[in-house]
């Protein structure tokens, strides 16, 4: 019963993020399928020309660039990689406007990297730039920037960049896009709804490596975690399905549904908990466990173990001595200067580890 509300109530999405993967985008050679390109994009404007808002976040750029350079397999070069994604990225986006075109829908071209969505000023940009873009009927076509990414500043693959991008515009609905119809169980029938990405559910997927692609289920699961921890409901379903996009914001039962439990959170809790890659660790306290839990800042008196190096202002997890995630912050001293003082009731800095305007609970 909780599946089908749940399930209707997506009749009512209107801001929607789509995420379709290399595979679902290419040919077993990289060149993007324009067969299947056409069907999508016509679903796509479709959910825009019908009063929704869409967004599009688009895999297969180094896929297409390897195929018109004539490349038969991946490189492992990050300068080869750069030189396909700024190459294939042209191709791409080339299609796209021709095939939104034909259904009477403007679309723009927005390049992210994690670094810049990290950086608060940078991050507001991005999301007034893509604000502006759905308030005036355009559609978003959006991949990460491939041809100066490195991995310091990747997302890791596009469905992590999809998950914040939904979280970024405050979408009513986040889709990726497949090539399977969803997660399967032990007995290879589809799950149709999920409450939690929990171990259980993790231990289902069997991902194989492709030379396309960088994501899997794994990643599809995991990035879905991210989007429904902030309010979003996520749907992992087949894109090269015809219609499949359709039946979803029918109500159909099409996919994998993981439904949030919780509410959206603040636009600053956000960038904290979502944007900002994490540097080390706390281990704390059951009494420090119970006062963040009440939404007390974080005193030296109540931390055990200091794990990684860090700065003062990075990111890092909190947990309990049991090993379990309660809360992610930005911490007010360097790892050396929390290990010091750790422990005590009063240090010889300020008393706050981590201020509780800072860190968000998990």
């Amino acid at each position: 019963m909780a599946q089908k509300v749940h399930r209707e109530s997506l009749k009512n999405a209107k801001r929607i993020v789509v995420k379709a993967g290399s595979k679902v985008l290419v040919q077993s050679t990289g060149r993007p399928d324009k067969r299947r390109l056409g069907l999508l994009v016509n679903e796509l404007a479709q959910l825009q020309n019908g009063g929704g808002e869409t967004v599009f976040v688009s895999s297969g750029a180094i896929g297409a660039g390897l195929d018109a350079l004539g490349m038969k397999t991946r490189p492992k070069a990050m300068p080869d990689l750069q030189m396909a994604a700024a190459v294939g990225q042209i191709c791409l986006i080339s299609i796209y406007n021709e095939l939104f075109n034909l259904n009477k829908c403007q679309i723009g071209q927005v390049l992210l990297t994690h670094d810049g969505l990290k950086h608060r000023e940078r991050h507001l940009n991005a999301r007034n730039t893509l604000l502006n873009l759905i308030a005036n009927r355009i559609i978003p076509i959006i991949n990460e920037n491939d041809a100066i990414s490195t991995e310091e500043i990747k997302f890791g693959d596009n469905d992590v960049l999809a998950a914040l991008v939904a979280i970024l515009v405050e979408a009513d609905a986040l889709v990726l896009l497949s090539t399977t119809d969803g997660l399967r169980d032990g007995n290879k029938k589809r799950v149709s709804y999920i409450e939690e990405v929990d171990d259980d559910v993790l231990g289902l997927v069997s991902d194989k490596q492709d030379k396309l692609s960088s994501g899997g289920m794994a990643s599809k699961l995991q990035s879905a975690q991210i989007a429904a921890h902030n309010g979003i409901p996520v749907v992992i379903a087949n894109g090269r399905k015809t219609g499949a996009l359709t039946r979803i914001f029918e109500g159909k039962d099409e996919g994998t549904l993981l439904f949030p439990k919780t509410g959206k959170i603040s636009s600053r809790k956000r960038w904290i908990a979502f944007f900002n890659r994490v540097e080390g660790h706390l281990v704390v306290d059951d009494g420090a466990a119970k006062a963040l839990d009440k939404g007390k800042s974080l005193l030296p008196v109540g931390v055990k173990a200091v794990e990684g190096r860090f700065k003062a202002g990075a990111m890092v997890d909190v947990q309990s001595l049991r090993g379990e995630h309660i809360a992610r912050g930005l911490v007010e001293y360097s790892s050396d200067d929390i290990d010091r003082f750790k422990g005590q009731k009063s240090a010889e800095k300020s008393s706050e580890v981590i201020h509780r305007d800072n860190m968000v609970i998990i």
